[in-house]
Formats: C-alpha cells, structure tokens, sequence
C-alpha cells in the first residue's frame, strides 16, 4: 500500500502544476487550453506505444474501447475545460480547495468497494476537509477576495469548479475499478491508451472550434491581444509531459495498490501542490482562512492515511 501511496502523492504533486497553466496562458481560452494539453498527450503517448501498438489493441475489447473514451472525457478533456475556468473566475486557491473535497465525493460513492474503510472510521478527516472547503471559500467571498472580480463571477468560477470535481470524482472511481478488475493492460499501457484516445478527440473538437471560430484564433485580434503561440505550445507540452503522461501513470501505480477510498485522499496532494506553486507564482504569502483550510486539509490526510493502515476488524475486509 506504501509504494501506492508514495506514487499518488507524487502524482498530486506534478498534478499541481495544472491550476497554475490557466494564469500562464491568461490570454487562451480553456478550451483552447484543454486542446493544447491533451493534442499534446495524445502525440507523445502514439510516439511511446506505436511499437506495440497494433498488438496492444488487439488485447482490448469493446468494453475497453468504451471505458478509454469515458475516462479521456472526464478525467481529461471535459475536467480540465471545467477547471481553467474555474481558476479564471474563482481563483487558484478556491478551485484547489473545492476540488479538494475528492476524498468526500469519493469515499461516499466508493463506500462499498473491496478494502474501503469504513464511513464511521473517515468521518472526523472528511469533516476536516470539509471545513477546509468551508475556509476557502468564505475567504475567496469575503474582502480579501474581492480583486477577483465580480460576486456573479466568482459564483460561476465556484461551479465551474465543482463540475471539476463531478469530473474528477467519476473518473477516479471509474479508473480504479477498471484497474483492479482488469489486468490485460498495466497501468503504463493504460495510460497510454487514454493518452491516445484524449488526443484523437481533442484533435476533433479543436477542428470544430477552429472552423467556426477561426477569425479569432488566427486573426489580428489574437496577436493583438498577447497570445504567444510559441509559449502555448511549449507549456502545454511540458504539462502533458509532466502531468499528463508521467502523473497518470503514477496514478494508474496508486490506483492498483491502494482503496478506492485511500485513492480520494491522496488526490489532496494536487491541492496542497496547486497552494504551494499558485503561492509562488503570486508571490504571496496565504491568508488566515488559507492557512487555516492549508492545516485542516492536512490533518484530514494524514488522518485518513493512517485509518486505512490500521488492520481490518475481525471479519470486515481487509
């Protein structure tokens, strides 16, 4: 379970680095954002597998071919659209902090997989991260968030945010029981396969996007209004290098060895890395809300970790 742990806090951690593109690349929109990323994956991923390619997918069936395309739509494409614009409205810290309740949404829909600890036992750490939750956003409403824009902008940054988290929390739950129940493709491979699935459509709806609203991405206006094409590119790069390929196969490591329920705590170290580098990139030190949410959300990790160390009762699943 250790090595799981290990590699989900080091995804966490190169996961973080996604809420800070959003403020990178002000000048794009999300969907050109979430484009970028995953265009990028995709070209990577086909470079790494398109030796075995062919064999590869000779493996899968039809359930397969389906659980790629939902994973890729909401673990990639449709998260990541709903996430930059939250960070644009809300902020990175809000954004964090509400897709922070991960380990909430999915110890409560994964209560009843095989190893998942007990509700009674994950009450106080959820309760903890929920008040995290409750830190944040009372501090992103109330007057030290006040330069973020307008109350009706924030508000829609909030649910832009958590359909980010309805994303996140079926994928999560989808991935890890794919995972454990399938073992004809390894993590790597499957992350891979996703990779390569989140390409192909991103590739599609930036086609779309670009027939229809050409004159704005190749027109005056764009070099006008600052977009750097050659930053674009070379961020999202890195990111789909960083976050993308290496981060989900870590995960895809973490996903197999630990609970569905462990899986949603460790997803916290995304939030606690987005703090630290949005923090830096700000320039800035937290808030006392921040600080308070920053130490509540610690203590329900930790506190987490250690109930799923415990041994099993006697006669509950281990």
């Amino acid at each position: 379970m250790w090595t799981g742990v290990v590699c989900g806090l080091a995804a966490g951690a190169l996961w973080g680095m996604v809420f800070i593109v959003p403020e990178l690349l002000s000048a794009f929109s999300p969907l050109e954002l979430a484009v970028g990323r995953y265009v990028a994956y995709g070209a990577i991923a086909l470079g790494m597998v398109a030796p075995r390619l062919t064999h590869l997918l000779r493996r899968l069936d039809a359930a397969d071919y389906f659980a790629m395309l939902r994973q890729a739509l909401a673990g990639n494409l449709v998260y990541y659209v709903f996430l930059a614009l939250g960070v644009k409205l809300a902020g990175v810290p809000a954004t964090s902090l509400i897709v922070g309740m991960l380990p909430v949404s999915v110890t409560l829909l994964g209560r009843n997989d095989h190893g998942a600890a007990r509700l009674k036992d994950l009450a106080i750490p959820l309760l903890l991260i929920g008040a995290a939750v409750l830190c944040m956003n009372a501090d992103v409403f109330g007057a030290a968030g006040a330069g973020q824009g307008s109350v009706g902008a924030r508000l829609l940054g909030v649910v832009c945010a958590g359909g980010a988290l309805a994303c996140w929390t079926y994928y999560a739950l989808d991935n890890a029981r794919f995972l454990k129940q399938n073992h004809h493709v390894s993590g790597a491979e499957w992350s891979m396969l996703y990779g390569l699935s989140s390409g192909v459509l991103a590739l599609m709806i930036g086609a779309v996007a670009l027939a229809f609203f050409h004159a704005d991405v190749l027109g005056a206006g764009a070099v006008a209004s600052g977009r750097d094409w050659s930053r674009f590119a070379l961020v999202n790069l890195l990111l789909a290098l960083g976050a993308s390929v290496i981060g989900n196969h870590l995960w895809n490591v973490a996903s197999r060895r630990v609970p569905v329920t462990l899986c949603g705590t460790l997803i916290l170290s995304e939030t606690m890395f987005a703090f630290l580098y949005g923090f830096i990139y700000q320039q800035r030190m937290p808030r006392l809300l921040e600080l308070l949410a920053i130490g509540l959300m610690l203590g329900g990790t930790v506190w987490s970790v250690r109930v799923h160390d415990e041994p099993a009762p006697q006669g509950a699943p281990s």
